[in-house]
């Protein structure tokens, strides 16, 4: 926990390269407590060669958000659900889910925690704007496990902390390729 905030790196849905090792490093360095798995597109066989190159001993770090079978077969910390897998196909340790509305967040304690996007402009998806007012949500968030997702780098995770959320999730900030060429800012 980073400022008193669990931090997730979610991976970018296409490949990287060296991915597995990057997620290694990833969760080995401290910069994220757990890394969510986001690959829509791929196959069962494609995201289990990927889950597999990542040590035992850290896949109870991971979640994913499709083939949630894995988290069985593989030793995996759970499943996050969304809008293409909306229920998990069978009993896992942890569920969490996405969700994009403030009104959804009476369901938050259905999961071990929810993510709620956009917070701040994305840093991945170009247009994709933030869509929630940091100080309206102060007071809502109390007694939940809410992760900020959507635009959120280091800079923020005071704002974040201070306004009630559980933790803070990255894509861009992580991914992007300057950083994985070893120039890390954090």
């Amino acid at each position: 926990m980073v400022n008193g905030l669990l931090i997730i790196a979610i991976t970018a849905p296409d490949e990287v390269p060296d991915e597995a090792a990057e997620i290694c490093r990833i969760l080995d360095s401290g910069e994220a407590d757990l890394v969510h798995v986001r690959k829509p597109g791929w196959t069962y066989e494609r995201t289990r060669s990927l889950i597999e190159n990542i040590p035992p001993r850290l896949r109870c770090r991971i979640k994913v958000h499709d083939h949630f079978r894995l988290a069985t077969e593989l030793g995996l910390g759970g499943v996050h659900l969304n809008g293409r897998n909306p229920l998990p196909v069978e009993r896992v340790e942890s569920v969490s889910r996405s969700l994009h509305d403030i009104e959804q967040l009476d369901s938050a304690g259905l999961y071990d925690y929810v993510t709620l996007s956009p917070i701040f402009d994305s840093i991945s998806k170009k247009g994709y704007m933030g869509a929630f007012d940091i100080a309206d949500l102060k007071g809502k968030l109390t007694g939940k496990k809410v992760i900020a997702l959507g635009g959120v780098t280091p800079d923020k995770f005071i704002t974040i902390r201070d306004a009630g959320f559980y933790g803070a999730a990255m894509l861009g900030y992580f991914w992007q390729q300057d950083k994985i060429k070893g120039n890390k800012t954090i």
